[in-house]
């Protein structure tokens, strides 16, 4: 699966600047070189295979680009940040095509897929010319802001916050400012030992 995915180095400490003020500097780009291995790090075949027995949430970010185009891509490196204010967080490869897209933009939506969001994961994970073909559009109140895939039951919009250097991925902190539900349950779609699977609530005790 060609997605953004696992956050694969310790990231700096966050800036001590009010949570309330937004970070005012230039994002982060695809063409800063990453950090060098240090003597003491496990290797990276090692690491992505423990990190692949972590269960992942499989999301679409999508933002719009300059030109107003939609731009997106399947991402399974997200989290949420803090409460207050409500933060959220994205890892994005920078060898990524959408890279420099998403941390340039100034609002983004967060798309929580469910099971049968597989195929649309997929779209977004393959050929960024074909990601938007047919894929049906929402007309909701914060769709001028960050394009809005019809077919997710829970989305997301964010402004963006605060791009962080994290190795050979950067940090998309997101503020949310709005939630659009369609009413039914989200999320459930999980990215696991390098595939899909199906997460459901545990059936409680009696």
């Amino acid at each position: 699966m060609n997605a953004t995915s696992l956050l694969t180095a310790s990231t700096r400490p966050h800036s001590t600047r009010p949570a309330s003020t937004p970070r005012t500097g230039s994002p982060a780009t695809g063409t800063a070189a990453p950090a060098p291995t240090a003597p003491g790090d496990i290797a990276a075949d090692e690491f992505r295979s423990a990190m692949a027995s972590l269960a992942a949430p499989v999301t679409v970010v999508t933002c719009y680009d300059a030109t107003g185009t939609p731009r997106g891509l399947t991402a399974s490196a997200v989290s949420s940040l803090s409460l207050d204010p409500p933060l959220l967080l994205v890892c994005l490869d920078r060898n990524s095509r959408t890279h420099d897209v998403l941390v340039s933009a100034d609002a983004f939506a967060l798309h929580l897929l469910g099971p049968e969001n597989e195929a649309l994961a997929k779209r977004f994970a393959g050929p960024t010319d074909q990601r938007f073909t047919n894929v049906p559009l929402a007309a909701g109140p914060t769709s001028h802001r960050a394009p809005q895939l019809a077919d997710c039951a829970l989305r997301l919009t964010c402004a963006r916050y605060d791009v962080i250097e994290g190795g050979d991925h950067s940090i998309l902190v997101g503020r949310v400012t709005a939630s659009d539900c369609l009413g039914r349950p989200a999320g459930g779609l999980i990215w696991h030992h390098r595939g899909f699977a199906h997460a459901r609530p545990a059936e409680s005790s009696a």
